[in-house]
This record gives C-alpha cells, structure tokens and sequence, in this order.
C-alpha cells in the first residue's frame, strides 16, 4: 500500500469512526478490467463469497465481460434471484431441505438457480423437492479438478478434497443417476482447480504442480464433458473452471463455457504471489490508535479478523498503512485490541489511524454493517454489506 493510497483513505473516512471497511474504486475497476482481459472473451461469474456485498456484485454484474453469481450457500442463492439476479450457480451441495422445498416452490428461483452436486444422495433431496411441488430443476456435477500422481505404488493428491467425482467413468454415473429422476435437469459440470487457482507462485515446485495439473485437465476436463454428454443425451450449457488465480490457463480449453473469479477483485494478502496477474489491493479495513503502551509500540481497537484455513501466520490481517508496522508475535490481530510494534521511523499516536489488509476477499465483510466505496479522496457510497442486509449465510 503506497503512502498516496493510504492518505488518500486517511482523507476520504477522517469523518467515519472505526473499526470500519473500505473498497477503493479505482483499485476494483482495474482488477474488474484486467480479469476481462485475461478471459479473453470467456465469461466470468462472480464469487460471491469473495465480495458478500451486493450493491458491488451488482456493480460488477453491470459491467461487459461478467455474467452470473456463483454462491456459497442456497438461501443466499435464493435471496440473490429475489433481487434479480437471474442466473446464480451453487458453488457446493446442499443439504437444506427447507431452502430446497423453497427453490421448489418458487418458479422464478428455480429458473435462476442451479445446484451443484457431487452424490445421488444429494441429487434425492432435490428431487425429492422437485417432486413435492412438480418443478424442474437445475444441478451442475462438481467435478474433483485435483492432480492424482502415482508412481509405482505411492500415490499423491495435489489439491484440496472436494469432490469424489474424478474422472469420466465417475461423472457419466452420477449425471445417469440425475437423469433418471424425474423433475431432475444436468445443465453441466465444474472444475475448480483449487491447486492452480487458489495457490500463489511461492516456489518453483509449485509452479510445477500448477504446470502438470493444467496438461492434466486439458485432456480430463474434454474426457468428463463428452461422458456426460453422452450419458444425459444432450450437450452441456455449462462447463464452468477456474478461479481468479488461474482464469488464463482456463480459458484456453475451448471446452470450458466460462470461469469464476472473486477474489481477484479485491486482491487479498493471500494473492499477493501469483505471476498470473499484477495484484492491486482493493479491499482495506481501519483502526483507530486508542493508545500507546510503551516506546515503539501502539494499540488499535478492533482488528482479530483471522482468515479460514490453516492456522498460520499468512491468515492474520496485515498492517499496510503507515509503513513499518507490525503485529506481536505473543498477541497477533485481537479480540478487541491489535498491539503494533513500530518500525524506526515509525510514530503513531492516540488517534491515529491505521490500514490494514485481510488474508482472505469476502470474509472480512462479516465484520462489518456497511462498506464505504472510496474513489480519490472521496466516498463515493456508503453501502450495506450481506451482514448489514440482515443476511448471514455461514
């Protein structure tokens, strides 16, 4: 975060109170444009759970080049198409029988959603609400995009565990299974290459990884797409893959019908390596100094908004503005208080404020009610987040 950044945001909310989120506008328009251009015409559908703030997913919607949401969570999912969104695709299965018995029951949501799955048993609980109310409705298999190494007898998984579905003979059978109940529609399959899409270029073996994952489904991804083509007896509307870490080499299978990106639109610390596209922060939470306990130190209120994952170090929010912070290794981001150790050079005192980055896009705006859009020293809008619609979904 360069100090003309960080002023600016010190000028633009000097008249807001802390703990309080930002988005710089300049920031997201040029991350909306260069993910646009590295699609390279290929639509892109938004993460939602990488924004989890409606008015800028429905600002981004507006803009050429991205189309659709894909959800987290199917109330979510059921909320957006009560707005108007009109095309929302679950990014994960459902076990809701209540939000199913819902999609059911609503034609409009039906015709906008599309559910994701991975199991018969969960295509039975759609279909089972399909039935209940006579609808038609949509699923998407989620395909295991990870790379499946074997030499001799050891074997290696390099990715996360999603889905058990890998390979041709596995989708064919699960998307014949769909077919054949009734009220039940296979509109296409996923990819998420979570071990391409979602992991920086920290290293050269991890480049390698991404290297061979992306041969690896150049071929797997047409042999999956024509099974289950054959086995329904239609073509796929949809074959979607990617993530904001991995949108050109995506979109370099002609098999693949559009990609998803989220994060690249806020830029997180966890994107700050990859290669694939210049990072420009967009996303910024402040905290005011309420004092300063010894030299070389000083306390803000609020801040212990720790990232999903793994518990390490690279899951703490980071102190980006002004420069020279640090978070203590005792106490880290806290509960109500993050103490800072100060650079040479460094002054803070009471009053200050001070900018941080969060790890992770969309998890910091469960923090918060409302998100101040800023552009140049300007707050552009003050706008609710899903938390400050009265909307939670996990």
């Amino acid at each position: 975060m360069t100090g003309t950044l960080g002023a600016r945001l010190d000028e633009a909310t000097r008249h807001l109170p802390a703990p309080l989120a930002v988005v710089d506008l300049d920031a997201l328009d040029a991350n909306a444009t260069d993910l646009v251009r590295r699609a390279q015409g290929t639509p892109i559908r938004v993460a939602s759970k990488s924004v989890r703030v409606r008015h800028v997913l429905d600002q981004v919607l507006a803009r050429p080049g991205f189309a659709g949401v894909m959800a987290y969570s199917l109330r979510e999912a059921l909320w957006l198409a009560r707005e108007g969104v009109d095309d929302v695709l679950m990014g994960y299965p459902t076990v809701d029988t209540g939000a199913l018995d819902e999609l059911a029951a609503d034609p409009r949501a039906a015709a906008a959603v599309t559910l994701m799955v991975d199991d018969v048993a969960q295509v039975e609980l759609a279909a089972s609400a399909a039935a209940a109310h006579g609808a038609h409705l949509r699923i998407c298999l989620d395909i295991d995009a990870s790379l499946r190494l074997r030499l001799g007898p050891v074997g290696a998984h390099l990715g996360v565990r999603r889905s058990p579905v890998h390979g041709p003979a596995d989708a064919a059978a699960l998307a014949l299974a769909a077919t054949r109940r009734d009220g039940i529609e296979v509109r296409g399959v996923m990819f998420y290459e979570a071990q391409v899409a979602g992991l920086p270029d920290t290293s050269a073996a991890v480049r390698a990884v991404k290297r061979l994952s992306i041969r690896d489904l150049a071929t797997r991804r047409r042999a999956v797409v024509d099974a289950v083509q054959d086995a329904v007896g239609h073509p796929l509307g949809l074959v979607n893959s990617g993530g904001s870490g991995s949108v050109g080499s995506s979109v370099s299978d002609p098999t693949v019908t559009e990609v998803t990106a989220g994060s690249g639109l806020f830029v997180p610390t966890l994107f700050d390596g990859y290669r694939s596209f210049e990072p420009r922060p967009a996303a910024f939470f402040g905290l005011d100094v309420v004092r300063v306990p010894a030299p070389g130190y000083a306390t803000a209120f609020g801040g212990g908004y720790i990232a999903s994952g793994p518990a390490a170090k690279t899951r703490l929010p980071r102190p980006v503005w002004p420069g020279g912070l640090a978070l203590t290794g005792r106490e880290g981001a806290g509960e109500v208080q993050t103490p800072l150790r100060l650079g040479a050079g460094t002054d803070l005192r009471v009053g200050d404020r001070v900018w941080f980055r969060h790890a992770k896009a969309g998890e910091v705006m469960e923090r918060f009610e409302t998100v101040h859009l800023v552009r140049g020293e300007i707050v552009d809008a003050s706008v609710p987040t899903y938390r400050g619609e009265g909307r939670t979904f996990g």
